[in-house]
């Protein structure tokens, strides 16, 4: 391999870029995870997280993947033979039904086209149907990565309340907890999954389970066997500062420095409020070059990523490495049922306005040196709607100082 100067842009939806002051943070000299100073950091941690999720319940912290926090939620609230009702919104949903049965599960698999999420009047017809309530928990992907698809959590919520049904509710937000708006505690969701590697701006390695008291109480019934994922024994262990096994000690430290970047300087709203603008001004470029977004309903997209739609006779995989080996870019791939149909552009984590313009300009450029058929000017199209929104937020500066005067 050659070398390419300048930096990589890694515009995958996860991992993302971690930002130098985590990196620092990170590389700090480890600590013993018995002595009082991790105390004080393992405390700070674990209330910042409360903070993200929006609750006030207990947050779990594993030395895992994502796929960790999908297994802790199912054994630590459900018994073999247990049905659950899941959704077909993506590769992702399909993995954790695949987890689920390998635990002997029961899913009720609803099927879907990958372009839409969950259908909260599907979800209210199988509920209601299920009059003996034998479904216990129901379980929806956020933020679809594979898809570039957004399930809207509340009107899920809401749909559950309508049935009358007693049923836990498990939410991923892998890849959209701190980029899209998400109330673990508004939205009665019972056991929130996610990961640290995304919009929290972390290397992989950490994973989380945010946890309600109905959940805490189906934990003591369940019959699914664990022990590294056993929520009892790590709630204990926190309530004075410790881990019941050694923790990921120098992941914390940067998780404790992301923290304070989101909570504490930018601030939860505008950091959602980002996301959606750079979310926009990618789908204005997409439509500019004349490709189609894969999400199919507005009110779904996603402000993480966004899906492209490959045109006919055309594959993702050639496209992307023409776009690696030209402009040193990553874009995500299409996955098993998109696999060579869609290409990713990841918008989450640490990013802002130049380092998405220098992403489109490496796609479109990409797009003509691939031979891909397109029209010109998408990157026009979202450095004039980011500009444009620059100017509002100047004059909105403006105007504050203004009146403090």
């Amino acid at each position: 391999m050659k070398h390419q100067s300048g930096r990589h842009f890694l515009q995958i939806p996860g991992p993302t870029n971690v930002p130098d002051r985590v990196l620092r943070a990170i590389d700090s000299a480890t600590i013993d995870h018995r002595g009082p100073d991790f105390q004080v950091l393992s405390r700070e941690v674990l209330s910042g997280l409360k903070r993200v999720f929006r609750t006030n319940g207990q947050v779990v912290i594993f030395p895992a993947s994502g796929t960790g926090a999908w297994e802790a939620a199912l054994v630590n609230t459900l018994s073999p033979g247990d049905q659950v009702l899941m959704f077909e919104t993506g590769h992702f949903a399909t993995l954790w039904l695949n987890m689920a049965q390998r635990l002997g599960l029961e899913p009720v698999f609803v099927p879907g086209d990958w372009r839409h999420g969950v259908d909260p009047a599907q979800v209210e017809a199988r509920l209601a149907e299920d009059k003996a309530h034998a479904i216990k928990a129901v379980m929806v992907v956020h933020n679809e990565t594979s898809t570039g698809v957004a399930t809207r959590i509340a009107e899920v919520r809401k749909a559950i309340d309508r049935a009358r049904h007693p049923a836990l509710f498990m939410v991923d937000t892998i890849s959209s907890l701190a980029s899209i708006d998400y109330r673990h505690d508004e939205w009665g969701v019972d056991v929130t999954v996610a990961g640290s590697q995304k919009g929290l701006m972390l290397p992989p390695g950490l994973s989380f389970n945010a946890v309600s008291e109905k959940a805490l109480a189906a934990s003591v019934r369940a019959k699914l066997p664990r022990s590294y994922w056993n929520w009892e024994e790590m709630i204990a262990s926190n309530k004075d500062g410790w881990f019941p096994y050694t923790p990921a000690t120098n992941l914390l430290y940067g998780l404790r420095e992301a923290l304070k970047m989101l909570l504490d300087e930018e601030g939860l709203e505008n950091v959602f409020k980002r996301h959606d603008r750079h979310a926009e001004a990618t789908r204005r470029a997409v439509r500019a070059w004349g490709l189609e977004i894969l999400c199919l309903n507005p009110a779904e997209y996603s402000s993480s990523l966004t899906a492209v739609l490959m045109p006919e006779g055309h594959g993702e995989i050639e496209f992307r490495k023409v776009v690696l080996e030209h402009f040193n870019l990553s874009l995500g791939s299409g996955l098993t049922k998109l696999r060579d149909r869609v290409f990713r552009i990841g918008h989450l984590g640490d990013f802002n306005d130049l380092m998405l313009a220098g992403t489109l300009c490496g796609i479109e450029m990409g797009l003509g040196l691939a031979g891909v058929p397109h029209e010109k000017g998408g990157v026009d199209a979202a450095m004039e709607y980011l500009a444009r929104g620059a100017q509002v937020k100047s004059k909105a500066k403006s105007g504050a100082k203004a009146r403090a005067a």
